[in-house]
């Protein structure tokens, strides 16, 4: 477990809709750290959710960021999703190369909650979301990669896919503006 002397970043795991930036917000407040979510700089900045692989870039700058930020003693909320253990196997690593520790914060969501929710976002709030559709969700669940209790635990992380070097490389080329 969590060392509570030591700076944390907490990383928001889970599927659209799934409640990870309300309990991303809560998080924050609670202890009282940086968040990060890039749903909330896409639009504003390119019009949309993905915008030509723009999401990609602006996570990895963000990692930077939160990575800075550990680094000077700030804990921080990374409200990505990670659908992908090798994604947060990756963070997992950088974080602990900067003597932070990472929390897990699994959000699972069964499928009905989560069209529900995002109907109702796309209903209330148009302009800070994007379309999703039911195709879109289905896939997306074949996608995901639920961590299992040895994850949340924040057991061994183990190595890099195989050709990788190491974690930092493997970040690099996944978050390309990574440094």
């Amino acid at each position: 477990m969590n060392d509570p002397g030591v700076t944390t970043l907490f990383l928001t795991v889970g599927l659209p809709g799934a409640g990870k930036t309300t309990r991303a917000r809560r998080l924050a407040a609670e202890h009282r750290v940086l968040r990060l979510t890039p749903d909330e700089w896409m639009i504003p900045l390119f019009g949309a959710s993905d915008a030509d692989g723009k999401r990609d870039v602006l996570e990895g700058r963000l990692l930077s960021l939160a990575l800075e930020a550990l680094r000077l003693g700030t804990g921080v909320v990374l409200d990505f999703g990670c659908w992908s253990r090798d994604e947060r196997s990756a963070i997992r690593w950088l974080v602990e190369s900067v003597g932070a520790s990472c929390r897990l914060v699994y959000v699972p969501v069964d499928a009905e909650t989560q069209r529900d929710r995002i109907a109702r976002r796309q209903s209330a709030a148009p302009d800070e979301t994007f379309p999703m559709s039911e195709a879109d969700l289905a896939h997306w669940r074949t996608l995901f990669e639920e961590p299992d209790a040895a994850e949340l635990d924040g057991q061994d992380i183990g190595g890099p896919p195989p050709g990788w070097p190491g974690w930092p490389e493997w970040a690099a080329d996944r978050w390309p503006s990574f440094a």
